[in-house]
């Protein structure tokens, strides 16, 4: 046991010292022509772009390295997705900190030794946390907020070898194939970072969008959709029984939002079922095949069970009252259910693969099936939306 305590720390101290400890502020780029933004900016990690490539990423000599502490400012609801990545060697060493379940998760890979720590304080509660990474003696220390998240003590020879080469950084994704990774996890991370202090080198970081997406000054839990949103399931993924049907249940302040809120379509078919707030009508109309509803945008909450024969739906306003369903008799709704795709922010189009139109713009502070929350971050279309945060 000693030995192999031994060899988890030598890699997990090699590791956490090149890659961790290693992000850039301002200096010179690579004259590759992409642009460039400072290491202490405000950077929303969840823009739009594959879910495992970084936002930003820079590159840096070794040599370069001789601080022993970074730290940053993170902001997040979202429970699950990664923050930043280092590596050496051309991605054989490397390093991934992420969060999972909103507690910090690093792993890395050192020559042959993969290595898994998971500690700290959930981080996923909204508020502002600032988390600071140093080497101290035998010890790497991961703080929060002053106080000690995770230590991992270690002792090695390795970090008496010269080091050398090039280090990369990532912020919001990786640059290995994920399935090196020990711990899954969900990548795309609906969070903020700021006031990144890097260590002492002068490298700036690149991006591959045209700009960064701003970061609410203040949030609230929920999901977000900004007029050009749209998150879409295949309705399989869903677990139901026909006896009991199925359950979706969406909150929020009706009032404020405008355009599609749901919609559901089975390939191949007409929309079978549409929820859609129109902000000159003040209404909000549920479309049920050729048939309507309209109700008053005060609802707060709106509850539709989906049953072989019947939608059953409940409104919220204040009381959760149930609506005159003679006119939503639609076998159709059901075997939609089975096969068909629901997007939450837009109008399906009559292509298969169409993301729609008439998309929403509001927040929806929850959305459930079958009793449960609904991760967008799921989704097999995820645009423009975000996940786990509304302004507030």
């Amino acid at each position: 046991m000693a030995v192999l305590c031994k060899a988890v720390a030598d890699g997990l101290l090699l590791s956490l010292s090149l890659a961790l400890l290693g992000w850039g502020a301002e200096g010179q780029g690579n004259g590759r022509g992409l642009r460039q933004v400072s290491g202490g900016s405000t950077v929303y990690l969840s823009q739009d772009r594959d879910i495992w490539r970084p936002l930003i990423h820079t590159t840096v000599n070794l040599s370069e390295v001789s601080s022993i502490k970074s730290s940053f400012q993170l902001r997040t609801f979202d429970p699950e997705g990664v923050i930043f990545y280092g590596d050496t060697k051309d991605g054989e060493d490397w390093f991934v900190l992420s969060l999972k379940d909103g507690i910090p998760l690093m792993q890395m890979r050192k020559e042959d030794m993969l290595v898994s720590v998971a500690g700290g304080p959930k981080l996923n509660d909204g508020k502002w946390h600032t988390l600071e990474v140093s080497n101290k003696g035998q010890f790497v220390i991961l703080d929060v907020d002053g106080s000690s998240g995770l230590v991992v003590g270690m002792q090695s020879k390795l970090m008496e070898e010269v080091i050398s080469g090039k280090l990369r950084m990532a912020l919001g994704g990786i640059l290995i194939n994920k399935d090196k990774m020990i711990v899954e996890f969900e990548p795309r991370m609906d969070g903020c970072v700021r006031e990144g202090s890097w260590l002492n080198l002068n490298s700036p970081w690149e991006m591959e969008a045209s700009e960064l997406w701003p970061c609410h000054e203040n949030i609230q839990p929920g999901s977000y959709f900004s007029g050009s949103g749209v998150a879409i399931f295949d309705t399989s993924v869903f677990t139901f029984d026909e006896d009991d049907g199925v359950r979706f249940e969406l909150a929020g302040n009706f009032s404020h939002m405008d355009g599609t809120i749901f919609s559901i379509k089975a390939p191949g078919r007409e929309l079978t079922v549409a929820l859609v707030a129109n902000n000159n009508t003040k209404e909000v109309t549920l479309t049920v095949g050729a048939q309507r509803i309209s109700m008053s945008k005060t609802l707060q909450r709106l509850v539709l069970t989906f049953q072989p024969e019947l939608l059953q739906v409940y409104q919220e306003e204040p009381k959760l009252t149930e609506l005159d369903v003679t006119l939503l008799r639609n076998p159709g709704v059901w075997s939609t259910w089975r096969e068909g795709r629901l997007a939450i922010g837009s109008l399906l189009g009559e292509g298969d693969d169409n993301v729609g139109s008439h998309f929403l713009t509001g927040c929806l502070k929850e959305i459930q099936v079958q009793g449960k929350d609904l991760d967008l971050d799921l989704a097999i279309t995820l645009k423009s939306v975000s996940s786990h945060s509304c302004p507030a």
